[in-house]
């Protein structure tokens, strides 16, 4: 069975499945289109032409739709367990199946059906993101699922914290920032909880109280402490520090009292790229095992509202996918020979120019899924000189306070890092354990860690051995090759006219340096 599954509202997203496997799963801001973008007509025309066929089903994704005076919903809309919608339709002039779920099922059967050991007949999925925040129980397969809600909104509250402390956030008539959760994050490595103040504690869980962030009235706050305070100040990362942990604990107690024990606990939404939760709920001891996939955000959706049309016809909620499923980069044009030289990759003498300092630029293959760069779309950069996180961020356009993250071969992970996690898709925290890796090494002497293997990711890998041999370090600085504010570089066009803009001078495409 063919399935084209696209997602509405930010995130824009499409992908197919056929008959269990994952062909392609693309994203709207990707190829430089501003970051959360919504569907484009260039998507749908990469979508058509990176179809093996014709689907046999199109699958569209619940939404909401606001209108004046008016709640709508595109498809199944947004919220409910038994959101379902089937009829007949046709696609280009074919007959075709239309499905429809709501949003929230399409972050269970995403998770559900990404995850190691699907399909799974019985786990705990957490989805947690702008809007949703709770916990299901999913039995028999996913044929039984049930709800606990917890706490709505609290990628949105963590959120709002940010916009409360930064000066250039509106008062009044804005929602918060999907893109401030992640600075928040950074800065709570840096806060001191012993020395939060009564009003600060107060503030933090004021943010915890409304019934919703939609949106953020700030104005109403101008009594607290935090209230334009600046973001990369002591008292918003004290804050940001309490408020991290304030939310993990509301769920935590939520799941020690609901939730059965020594069963897989999947996560999902956009609260599942913090990387500290993630640590947390690997540590905590309630299940027997944590999954989380990359694109647990909402780029993830189209994949679950396929996986979710697939299994209403009788298939099993389990695919057979890769990280790198993306779209194939673009050769739209040739270097030009006036400014650009090319030769075939040698990984000896790149390692070189990375331990010199250099800043390479690094493409490889078709681009992730999810938001995060795996040696796919990379800059990358050597961990051992300070100064390459300042280069990397000020070639990114980012904050001072954000940090760098690692990716180390499998082999060495134990060599720099505490207890960590063997993870691919650079999803939680590790200790560094040594002074000689300043660029990745965050406030809280954390970095949030790549782990690659030779058969995942065997070009990266070599790499990583190459630049070892030279320094005795097989770790590199990973950051995404992005335009500030957009989506992955995925044309040859927009990466030499980014390299040449940053003065970026080693560019990898492929074999060719």
């Amino acid at each position: 069975m063919r399935v084209l599954s696209l997602k509405p509202g930010h995130d824009g997203s499409a992908a197919f499945i056929e008959d269990g496997q994952l062909i392609y799963s693309i994203e709207a801001e990707k190829d430089s289109f501003v970051r959360y973008g919504e569907l484009s007509a260039s998507l749908m025309a990469q979508a058509a032409e990176m179809a093996p066929g014709p689907p046999d089903m199109l699958a569209i994704g619940g939404w909401h739709k606001s209108l004046p005076g008016h709640h709508s919903r595109i498809g199944s809309g947004y919220n409910g367990l038994d959101r379902v919608s089937v009829a007949d339709g046709r696609f280009f002039g074919t007959s075709v199946k239309v499905f429809s779920s709501s949003h929230e099922r399409s972050h269970l059967y995403s998770t559900a059906a990404l995850a190691p050991r699907a399909p799974i007949e019985e786990c705990v999925i957490l989805v947690w993101e702008g809007v949703l925040g709770a916990f299901y129980h999913w039995q028999e397969y996913g044929a039984k699922i049930s709800r606990v809600h917890v706490l709505s909104q609290p990628g949105a509250r963590y959120a709002a914290l940010f916009g409360l402390a930064d000066p250039s956030f509106p008062d009044s008539g804005c929602e918060p920032r999907m893109e401030d959760a992640g600075k928040l994050m950074a800065l709570a490595a840096y806060g001191d909880v012993e020395t939060l103040t009564p009003d600060e504690r107060a503030t933090v869980e004021g943010l915890l109280a409304p019934e919703s962030m939609y949106p953020f009235d700030k104005s109403s706050r101008q009594g607290s402490p935090l209230y334009n305070c600046g973001v990369d100040t002591p008292a918003c990362q004290r804050a940001a520090r309490y408020l991290t942990d304030r939310i993990f604990d509301i769920f935590y107690q939520a799941a020690q009292a609901s939730c059965p024990s020594d069963v897989p606990l999947l996560i999902s939404g956009g609260c599942g790229l913090n990387c500290e939760w993630n640590r947390r709920w690997r540590a905590c001891g309630l299940f027997n095992e944590v999954f989380v996939p990359p694109c647990a955000n909402d780029s993830g959706s189209a994949i679950g509202t396929a996986i979710d049309a697939a299994v209403h016809f009788g298939e099993q909620c389990k695919l057979a996918w890769s990280v790198y499923a993306g779209a194939p980069f673009r050769h739209d044009i040739a270097p030009d020979s006036a400014l650009w030289s090319t030769q075939p990759l040698l990984l000896d003498q790149l390692a070189g120019c990375l331990a010199e300092g250099r800043i390479v630029a690094w493409v490889q293959g078709r681009y992730e899924i999810g938001p995060r760069a795996l040696g796919h779309r990379s800059l990358l950069a050597s961990p051992l000189l300070a100064s390459s996180k300042q280069v990397l961020n000020t070639i990114k356009g980012r904050e001072v306070y954000r940090p760098i993250a690692p990716c180390c071969r499998y082999e060495e992970l134990d060599h720099w890092f505490v207890s960590p996690v063997a993870d691919p898709y650079m999803l939680y925290l590790s200790q560094v354990k040594t002074n000689t890796l300043p660029a990745i090494t965050h406030a809280d002497g954390t970095a949030r860690l790549q782990s690659v293997r030779a058969g995942d990711v065997p070009m990266l890998h070599r790499l990583l051995q190459a630049f070892g041999s030279q320094t005795g370090y097989g770790v590199l600085c990973n950051t995404s090759l992005n335009y500030q504010g957009r989506g992955f570089i995925n044309s040859m066009s927009e990466l030499l006219a980014y390299c040449e803009a940053s003065e970026i001078r080693e560019v990898v495409v492929e074999d060719r340096w």
